[in-house]
């Protein structure tokens, strides 16, 4: 007899809805998965025998026969298992198979038959909605997360068996309801308030969070970059509607998903040195979000930036360009999001003193070379904002007064990023960082002035031409966070004072 079920996995951050038809016919015992599944999924016909008969259901010994389609996909997710068990049932008879087009089913089963969570449970949701199903069937402990998709009943499953009598009519069972409340408010343990000093830092934070740019600070150890760094996210702009769920379903992919509600504050990914290419942009057989994406609408911090391996820099090119990253694998390629900002932290030497007024630096000049030249010069091209991070005076450390807090910047962030979307939203973009060169020319007026000090400044650094609309877009922020409708000179001045080459190079 043949039934057919409908499960879901997971392709880059979407859904993708499965079609599990199974066959079973006399002849010789067997149970064959075809359809491009992988070791993962071929390991579900052990589990879903087994949870079958430890849920009291016997069934005789035929040939089993079951197709995922599409079959040029490959498959890797355990929540197949629910389906499966299901077309299985279906097909000896035991449940009807009339009404199963109207449900998708995604769960694991233990060897006793209880629905175990999966990841990935968002994008399935969102897309069972966008196929029409009419409810979605999941282990309990996913069910907070499915249910953050409206207009799709979500049945909240402790085991097979539950579902067996579900759907058999011999057991009752009401879709789920969310425990969580609507809105999270998000409170930031860190703040600008506790860093004293360092006035020129903090104002190139400001640019960068109202601008969305990217950020290097180079200074001594102890100077407070990384302490700066981790504060960023206390001065952002909070997220849309459309960018929480676009991180949630990253994270849902990823396995890093806690709580099952939405994720209201923007990611702030801070990898270790040693973190692999891999690791760094995603990965694997079938590819899965690294770092940089799981920074999508947030921060991706690199301190001790030349201890980082030099092609987990270099693979951060073309995500940093282009705010997406392409991963092309045997069977296909799959695209992740990464619009993200880089915040960036170097000492100027091995030793971490060269330029220091208070200790002497212990390095010979090709030490120094050969550190800074670990860090590639079209890397640094892309990088909007160059700062000198010096070391904080005593008078600082020891001030009673308190900083301005991450509030009171954060208020001057959103009202900026508030100029920019009004001037930005026909083209679908968030910030002056996202703008390309044809854009510039229409919406970064430059006044006289401001354009001949431009011309002086790409002369005297002798500027790529990245180099050059990168200090346009900070400038065009710069004036956004003075209310300014054009870009005066006191705004070039400002951000081509903030991409000093010398502090880039370490020089």
């Amino acid at each position: 007899m043949f039934a057919r079920t409908f499960g879901a996995t997971t392709l880059g951050v979407d859904g993708l809805i499965i079609d599990v038809e199974v066959d079973s016919a006399a002849g010789l015992p067997g149970f064959d998965i075809v359809g491009l599944a992988d070791a993962l999924v071929k390991e579900a016909k052990e589990r879903v025998r087994t949870a079958i008969r430890n849920s009291g259901i016997r069934l005789r010994q035929e040939k089993v026969t079951i197709n995922l389609a599409p079959a040029d996909v490959r498959k890797d997710s355990s929540g197949l298992d629910l389906p499966i068990a299901v077309g299985l049932l279906a097909a000896y008879g035991l449940i009807s198979a009339s009404t199963l087009d109207r449900y998708l089913f995604a769960a694991e089963l233990s060897l006793e038959g209880d629905c175990r969570g999966i990841r990935g449970i968002l994008p399935m949701a969102v897309k069972a909605k966008e196929a029409g199903f009419k409810a979605m069937f999941v282990a309990a402990a996913n069910a907070e997360e499915a249910l953050l998709v409206d207009g799709l009943d979500v049945y909240a499953l402790d085991n097979l068996q539950q579902l067996v009598g579900f759907l058999t009519g011999q057991e009752r069972l009401l879709p789920a309801k969310t425990q969580l409340s609507v809105e999270e408010k998000t409170e930031f343990t860190d703040d600008f308030a506790d860093v004293q000093g360092q006035f020129q830092a903090k104002r190139a934070l400001e640019i960068a969070a109202a601008g969305g740019h990217n950020v290097l600070m180079i200074g001594v150890p102890g100077a407070g970059k990384t302490m700066l760094a981790r504060r960023m996210s206390s001065i952002l702009p909070p997220m849309g509607q459309e960018e929480k769920l676009e991180v949630t379903k990253i994270y849902s992919v990823a396995g890093l998903l806690k709580g099952g509600g939405l994720i209201h504050e923007r990611p702030f990914r801070s990898p270790h040195h040693t973190t692999s290419m891999t690791a760094m942009i995603g990965g694997g057989s079938v590819p899965r979000p690294g770092e940089v994406t799981l920074a999508h609408n947030g921060v991706l911090f690199l301190d001790e930036l030349p201890e980082f391996g030099k092609k987990s820099l270099e693979v951060l090119r073309e995500p940093i360009e282009d705010r997406r990253i392409t991963i092309s694998r045997a069977h296909g390629s799959i695209s992740f999001p990464s619009s993200f900002m880089l915040i960036t932290a170097a000492n100027p030497c091995p030793c971490g003193y060269f330029g220091s007024s208070d200790r002497a630096c212990e390095c010979s000049p090709y030490e120094i070379k050969r550190y800074n030249q670990k860090i590639s010069g079209p890397l640094l091209d892309r990088i909007d904002i160059h700062i000198h991070v010096p070391q904080v005076k005593y008078e600082e450390i020891s001030s009673k007064k308190r900083a301005e807090s991450s509030a009171q910047i954060r208020q001057r962030v959103i009202a900026a990023r508030e100029r920019q979307l009004k001037r930005l939203q026909k083209y679908h973009l968030f910030c002056n960082a996202q703008m390309n060169h044809a854009m510039l020319q229409k919406l970064c007026v430059l006044e006289p002035q401001a354009q001949r000090l431009l011309e002086q400044a790409f002369r005297k650094m002798n500027l790529s031409a990245r180099s050059y609309d990168r200090i346009v877009k900070v400038a065009r922020t710069i004036a956004d966070l003075a209310g300014a409708e054009h870009i005066s000179a006191v705004h070039i001045a400002e951000a081509v004072q903030l991409r000093d080459a010398q502090c880039a190079g370490g020089e």
